[in-house]
This record gives structure tokens, C-alpha cells and sequence, in this order.
């Protein structure tokens, strides 16, 4: 398995990739913002994405959207394609793509919204911490492309304060912690936020179902 940073030689891959996003969208039943192949080239041509592959098949893809002038960055769009799943690739991308990020946005806050259980893991072994939305990127672009998200409705209704997904921050600001404290470091609860998760179906969809009696 190869997983490099993508760019134009692999334009090629566009298509298979936002279809694979699409489906993915289809069977978790969950808001993925849909993506064009043009975005997704643009971001090859700029060197913002990582792609695996296995010989010539597409494997597996990331891309980095840039904020706020490069105040923030964020690693989204991560997919394994049905026939790499269960083999721990989604981790390996995701790490690929945090340290591209830290490499080319040194300075730049790294967060991402995901309501994927799998993810938050992945994110809270890499420094991420569970935030607010209040401290993610205010800009009007980011939340422009949630559009497409299932759930949007629920962002709207909350003023953009909360959704279904979690949102999670690595602040490289902050001092890397002594290594003692890293050991120490609790295991990422996944108890807590399927609990969390529970909860916010739960008082969303509650209230769906009261306005729709009404």
C-alpha cells in the first residue's frame, strides 16, 4: 500500500473518489458533505490531499481545507474504499494527513467535525480535543459547505451552535505535554461519546417528532 500526497498525475481518481464518498454517505446513513471532482482536483493540484493506492486502485483519500487565512485548517473527507476497510488504512491516512498538515500550516489550529465514532479515536490519539463549535473556524465558507449534510436543518436550528457531529481542535500553540503526562494520557472514552451521541439524536429528533404532532 502507497499513501502519498496527491497531485495532478492523479486527477484520474476524482470520479472514484466522490463516488465512494457519496455511497459511503448512502449505507452510514449520517451527513457527509458531497464534493465534486473539480474540488477534489483542485485540492490534488494544490498539494492539500492524500490518496492510497494499491498498485493503480484507488484505496483511500483525504483532503485539507485552509480558514480564516490560515488560521485554521481542516483534514476532511476521509474515505477507505469497501474493499480496504477493517485494515486499520483510515488511521494510517488520517495520520498522513495531520502530518502534512503540521508541515505546510505549521501555525494553523487543525480541527474537524465528524459524528463517526471511529474518527474522534483516531483524531484524540493525534492531540485532538472535544470543543465547541464556537471554536472552530467562523468562516462563512466552511459552514456554506454543510449544506449538503442531511442534518443540516439541525445546524440551522441551534444557530450554528451544535449538530450531530463533534468537533474536535489541535491547538499547536499549546506546549507539547512532558512525556510522563503523554504516558498518563486517559484511553479516548468511546463509552462517553456514544452516550453524547445518543443524547443529541435523542433531543433533536425529539423535537422533530413534537413539531410534526403539532
Amino acid at each position: 500500500m502507497k499513501i502519498v500526497i496527491a497531485n495532478k498525475t492523479h486527477a484520474a481518481y476524482a470520479d472514484v473518489i466522490c463516488d465512494t464518498i457519496e455511497e459511503s454517505a448512502k449505507v452510514r446513513g449520517t451527513g457527509i458533505a458531497r464534493r465534486t471532482p473539480e474540488y477534489i482536483l483542485t485540492k490534488m493540484e494544490n498539494g492539500n490531499a492524500i490518496i492510497a493506492l494499491e498498485g493503480e486502485k484507488f484505496a483511500g483519500f483525504c483532503y485539507i481545507e485552509v480558514w480564516s487565512h490560515e488560521k485554521f485548517v481542516a483534514n476532511s473527507g476521509l474515505i477507505v474504499h469497501p474493499d480496504y476497510r477493517n485494515r486499520g488504512l483510515a488511521k494510517e491516512i488520517k495520520k498522513a494527513v495531520f502530518e502534512h498538515s503540521r508541515k505546510k500550516y505549521p501555525n494553523s489550529k487543525i480541527f474537524g467535525i465528524t459524528t463517526g465514532l471511529a474518527v474522534m479515536k483516531i483524531n484524540y490519539e493525534l492531540g485532538y480535543q472535544p470543543v465547541t463549535f464556537s471554536e472552530l473556524t467562523d468562516d462563512e465558507s466552511f459552514w456554506k459547505g454543510c449544506q449538503t449534510c442531511k442534518n443540516f436543518d439541525i445546524l440551522t436550528r441551534t444557530e450554528r451552535k451544535m449538530c450531530l457531529c463533534t468537533g474536535m481542535l489541535y491547538d499547536p500553540v499549546k506546549k507539547e505535554k512532558p512525556r510522563e503526562e503523554i504516558k498518563q494520557k486517559p484511553k479516548f472514552n468511546e463509552k462517553a461519546f456514544t452516550r453524547l451521541k445518543g443524547i443529541k439524536n435523542s433531543l433533536f429528533y425529539k423535537k422533530e417528532k413534537s413539531a410534526t404532532e403539532k
